[in-house]
């Protein structure tokens, strides 16, 4: 028996009559299937709820293909008390990270940054420090998958200061002056993303933009749910707008 803790629950499929199917996040062996028994009973049913942090005993499945699971739940996840942003918030992060992280990889940075947010969407955080956040975690997961930007230097002078825009066909940031005449074609870059600037509402909308747009365009491409996930995101961008 091999116990996984702490691991934050992604998703609870229903498997047969009781069972379901739990994916969870850990930052060691990163997301891992397991079959619960009876997970969707009385007992474990609030156990099994998304964006829980939870403890689990993994042993042998036999003939099964996947490993049998004991739950214990660490901590509850409290979205629900703090309106429809923090809920969809939790919603897409889990329904992301589920569709898009390799199973068995570990993911010691994008499982800190999920933690976080989480913890925060389930204490009633702020719709920017939350949309902040979700812009800092879908890059992370952006250079995860091998399509991370860079941001560092301006792809036309090479120059590291005044970076206002990025390419939407490069990926890489451009400076103010270079990018002013394709402005209207460029992605605005926020500040937060580099600096140690304040993220305001209008340049987390900007950086919601910015991870969206290759979000959708490289990372999803091809994922069986694709639109679900997109639509679960412009929910939780939209009602962060307006939190």
């Amino acid at each position: 028996m091999q116990r996984l803790e702490p691991a934050l629950l992604l998703s609870a499929l229903p498997h047969g009559e009781t069972a379901v199917i739990a994916r969870v996040l850990s930052a060691d062996q990163g997301v891992v299937a397991a079959y619960v028994h009876g997970g969707r009973g009385r007992r474990l049913r609030p156990v099994l709820q998304t964006g829980n942090r939870l403890a689990l005993d993994l042993a042998d499945g036999g003939g099964q293909r996947l490993p049998v699971a004991g739950v214990h739940l660490l901590a509850a996840n409290l979205a629900m008390l703090h309106g429809p942003a923090a809920i969809e918030m939790v919603g897409h992060v889990c329904g992301l990270l589920a569709a898009l992280l390799p199973e068995a990889v570990a993911q010691p940075r994008l499982f800190a940054m999920a933690d976080a947010l989480l913890a925060g969407a389930g204490a009633g955080a702020a719709g920017p420090v939350l949309g902040a956040a979700l812009v800092r975690l879908e890059l992370a997961l952006l250079a995860e998958l091998g399509l991370g930007l860079d941001l560092a230097r301006c792809a036309a002078t090479g120059a590291r200061t005044d970076l206002a825009y990025v390419s939407p066909r490069s990926r890489q940031a451009v400076a103010r002056g270079p990018g002013a005449p394709w402005a209207s074609r460029l992605l605005p870059l926020p500040a937060f993303l580099i600096s140690d600037a304040p993220a305001a509402a209008a340049d987390v909308a900007d950086g919601l933009r910015l991870s969206g747009h290759f979000l959708a365009r490289d990372a999803l491409a091809g994922t069986r749910g694709r639109d679900g996930l997109l639509a679960a995101r412009a929910r939780a961008v939209a009602l962060l707008a307006g939190a």
